[in-house]
């Protein structure tokens, strides 16, 4: 009978004991805090030499109200908790501007991800809503596997859809499961 009532004793225990384990979990602070946050990412054609620093050109500028940097962990990554603002700068020097409420910037893949009405307004004013958008900054990749709508107001297109790749210069664009508006113009047989 002794046995009985210790063991009962550990089995009843044993699920309060995970639950308090499950409860704790280890505080991470960022290795440092930045307010007014502003990043300029540049390239290059080919490699720089002292001489050659005037050949660098900007393309895009990353500017944040707080910036929280967890490069110390070993999936280094810094926040941008009050929202972000990217400039892109094509080759003509054109910008297009990438807005979101969160940002998460993951080193080691070169991958931002962007979420919570994001808004990508391109120099010829079209517009493209998400809620949800990657970066790749390697691969020069924009992708988002959620729902967004793309407004064209030079030829009045309003497209819906789920899911979307393009480039960084929006001379690509694929869009999946799409629907919307598009005014087609038809050609006259004279």
């Amino acid at each position: 009978m002794t046995v009985i009532v210790v063991a009962s004793l550990f089995y009843s225990c044993g699920g309060e004991y995970e639950r308090v384990l499950e409860e704790k979990q280890k505080e991470i602070f960022p290795q440092g805090i930045t307010k007014d946050f502003v990043l300029t990412y540049t390239e290059v054609a080919k490699p720089l030499r002292l001489q050659d620093k005037d050949t660098a050109r900007v393309v895009v500028v990353l500017r944040s109200s707080l910036n929280e940097n967890y490069e110390n962990l070993r999936f280094r990554h810094q926040l941008f908790p009050e929202g972000i603002v990217l400039d892109f700068f094509d080759e003509s020097d054109q910008k297009t501007i990438i807005k979101a409420d969160y940002a998460t910037v993951y080193s080691l893949t070169n991958l931002i991800e962007l979420e919570g009405n994001v808004v990508i307004e391109t120099h010829d004013n079209k517009i493209l809503y998400t809620d949800k958008l990657f970066w790749d900054r390697q691969d020069s990749w924009i992708f988002t596997p959620e729902a967004f709508t793309f407004e064209n107001p030079e030829d009045g297109t309003v497209m819906h859809g789920l899911g979307l790749d393009f480039n960084r210069d929006f001379t690509y664009f694929y869009a999946m499961q799409t629907y919307g508006v598009m005014n087609v113009e038809e050609e006259s047989d004279d």
